[in-house]
């Protein structure tokens, strides 16, 4: 970028046959560049929430009185740590009824087998009828029928049984717990959230557009997609950087037809915890965009809905043009896509104070 002080002479006169003293020209100091084409990281910004890559809805399986809560809130835990118990006294009876339930199916099977081997050899000796012997065997079978059936009421007993003692299912933190010790609880009673946060996502929405114009043109699926994307940045609220690099690790199939975004997801590594679920931020993704136009936002003067810059002429007057511009995320930068070339030469500081066609004195 190359730069030069020119003086503008502003002059404010009147008439000199009205007989009137015209006043001297006032010197006012602008800078100017030439225009060039570079290659830039353009850092795009993305409103974002972050999720652990496993959160859990904790409900429980079975209806009762809860008993104890084993947990407090924000409280790291490991997968198969205790976190709530429901009074599990009636469980615990009908386990024991349908074992009880079973044995004596048991011995009732016992029984029909004897029945049906004695009657097999009975009827091989031609003492017993093929009635008895097909009458033997039914009941047999029949008591076989009602072990399995009892088999199956007992484990199932044994598996709510299980029920009352609510476990860790994932390694995670554990969020808000609006019920306490005491509350009847059910099916559909909300217990807590297990934040699974050894990975954290945030989940965000970008332009289709955006990506057509940042991957190769030969990229065809997603995963290919998400390989040439970079690393991207976690900037908290209060505009602070989370340490870790983040990869994007998730684009959806199709295009929301409301928006015209696609739907994201970063997965930053969360060793230490320092991120938690819910947590509203800004990803950023860095993009290398090559050979176009920078200038500084002080060279765009917007008047309603144009954006202009003065051109330097071989007149050395300044003349307004009309340039198309790409906001980069930055603070000082545009990138102009139309109304300039190379070589042209613009004033950068200053230009809200020029007015068409003022000479340029060098």
């Amino acid at each position: 970028m190359n730069s030069k002080h020119l003086l503008i002479f502003a002059v404010a006169g009147m008439l000199t046959a009205c007989g009137l003293d015209v006043p001297k020209a006032v010197q006012t100091s602008y800078q100017t560049m030439t225009i060039s084409k570079s290659d830039i990281t353009v850092p795009l910004k993305y409103s974002a929430t972050l999720k652990g890559t496993s959160d859990v809805t904790i409900k429980p399986q079975v209806s009762g009185q809860l008993t104890e809560v084993c947990i407090t809130e924000g409280q790291q835990v490991k997968k198969g740590d205790v976190l709530f118990r429901i009074d599990s006294r009636d469980a615990q009876l009908e386990l024991e009824s349908a074992e009880a339930n079973l044995l004596a199916a048991q011995a009732q099977e016992s029984s029909a087998k004897l029945e049906f081997e004695s009657n097999m050899n009975l009827y091989d000796k031609g003492i017993v009828s093929k009635y008895v012997l097909d009458n033997a065997e039914n009941q047999y079978k029949q008591a076989q029928a009602s072990v399995a059936q009892y088999q199956a009421t007992a484990n199932r007993a044994r598996v709510n049984l299980g029920y009352c003692t609510i476990t860790a299912p994932v390694d995670g933190i554990i969020g808000s717990i609006p019920v306490f010790a005491g509350d009847q609880v059910n099916a559909s009673t909300y217990l807590t959230l297990l934040s699974g946060n050894a990975k954290m996502y945030a989940e965000f929405s970008v332009s289709e557009s955006v990506l057509e114009e940042r991957v190769h043109s030969e990229v065809k699926d997603n995963e290919s997609l998400m390989a040439t994307m970079p690393d991207v940045t976690f900037l908290f609220k209060n505009g602070s950087e989370y340490p870790l690099k983040g990869r994007i690790t998730s684009i959806t199939g199709t295009v929301d037809r409301t928006t015209g975004t696609l739907t994201c997801k970063a997965t930053f590594p969360n060793p230490d915890g320092g991120l938690y679920s819910g947590v509203q931020g800004t990803v950023v993704i860095p993009f290398d965009v090559k050979d176009v136009m920078v200038v500084p936002q002080n060279a765009v003067v917007r008047l309603q809905s144009k954006n202009l810059v003065y051109k330097v002429g071989a007149d050395s007057c300044a003349y307004s043009a009309i340039v198309e511009t790409v906001n980069i995320s930055s603070e000082r930068d545009l990138i102009v896509t139309n109304g300039l070339e190379v070589g042209d030469e613009i004033v950068i500081e200053g230009a809200n104070n020029l007015v068409e066609g003022q000479r340029v004195v060098f």
